[in-house]
C-alpha cells in the first residue's frame, strides 16, 4: 500500500494543483439522493481538477440532486430513474468514452458524492495512475467512519480473493483513479452497490495493476442505526449477486495476475 502525507487545510489544496491533478480528464460521480453535499463535492473537485469535466450521475434522485450537481458546475446525466449504483456510473463512464481524453490528460477518477470537500484531497490517486505505477489506483481510508459489523464488507474481500486472488484492505472504496484504457475494460460497471467489486475482479482478470493508496477522506456515515443496517443488507445483496455473476470472467476478458 503506497501512502500519501494530506493537507489537513483542503484550501490549500485548492489554490496549488498538487502533483497528478492536471493528469485528469474527467470525474464520474454517483449520486442519489446527496443534494445536501453534491454542491460541495464538485466544488472541491473543480478546485483540483479544473481542467477536467465533472460528470454527475443523477440515479433517479428525489431531492434535487442534479440540479445542484449543475449549479455547482458538473455535467448531470442519468436515465430519469433509479437503477443502482453501477449502472448509473456506466453511463459517466460511456460519456468519458466517448469524449476520450483531452490533450495532456490520461486519467479518469471515480468519486462518492457525499465526500464534500474531502474530495479535494484525491490528487494521489491520479498521480499513481500517471505515473505508471498502477492501471487502477483505489482509496482506502486513513479512518473508519460509521460502518456495523463488518458482515458486508468481509464478504466482500472474500469475494475478491477468490475471484481474483487479489487481498484488498478497502474493497468497496468508491473512490479510484483508472486509465481511459483500463475503464473500457471495466466498463459497463457490473450492477448496483456490486460495482467496485466487480470492477476490481474484472481489473485484475484483464491483467491490470491494482495499487491501494491511503488517504485522509471523509464521507457520510451510517452507523448502528436501522438506516444503516437497511443499507448495508442492501449492499450484501448485491454483493452477493455479483460474486455469482463473476463466477465465470466477461467475454473477451483475461485472466491474469494482479500487480501490487
Amino acid at each position: 500500500m503506497t501512502e500519501f502525507a494530506t493537507e489537513s487545510d483542503d484550501r490549500a489544496g485548492l489554490e496549488a494543483a498538487p502533483p497528478g491533478a492536471a493528469a485528469v480528464g474527467h470525474v464520474i460521480v454517483a449520486a442519489r439522493d446527496e443534494a445536501d453535499r453534491i454542491g460541495e463535492t464538485v466544488t472541491a473537485l473543480s478546485g483540483v481538477f479544473g481542467n477536467a469535466t465533472v460528470v454527475v450521475c443523477d440515479d433517479g434522485s428525489d431531492d434535487g440532486t442534479a440540479a445542484a450537481a449543475e449549479a455547482a458546475g458538473a455535467v448531470v446525466v442519468g436515465a430519469g430513474r433509479h437503477q443502482g449504483k453501477g449502472q448509473a456510473a456506466s453511463l459517466g463512464a460511456a460519456r468519458a468514452l466517448a469524449d476520450g481524453p483531452p490533450d495532456g490528460a490520461s486519467v479518469v477518477l471515480l468519486a462518492d458524492a457525499d465526500l464534500a470537500r474531502s474530495a479535494a484531497r484525491l490528487a494521489p490517486l491520479a498521480a499513481t495512475v500517471a505515473a505508471d505505477r498502477a492501471d487502477v489506483a483505489v482509496a482506502s481510508f486513513a479512518r473508519r467512519v460509521g460502518g456495523g459489523f463488518g458482515l458486508a464488507l468481509g464478504f466482500a474481500h472474500w469475494a475478491i480473493v477468490r475471484r481474483s486472488g487479489l487481498d484488498t484492505t478497502a474493497p468497496i472504496s468508491g473512490q479510484r483513479a483508472l486509465t481511459y484504457e483500463a475503464l473500457a475494460a471495466v466498463t459497463p460497471f457490473r450492477d448496483g452497490f456490486g460495482m467496485e467489486i466487480g470492477m476490481t475482479v474484472d481489473a485484475v482478470r484483464a491483467g491490470l495493476r491494482v495499487e491501494e493508496v491511503e488517504l485522509d477522506l471523509a464521507h457520510r456515515a451510517t452507523g448502528k442505526s436501522l438506516a444503516g443496517f437497511i443499507h448495508r443488507g442492501r449492499q450484501l445483496r448485491d454483493f452477493v449477486r455479483v460474486y455469482r455473476a463473476t463466477a465465470r470472467p466477461r467475454a473477451g476478458g483475461a485472466n491474469s495476475r494482479a500487480s501490487r
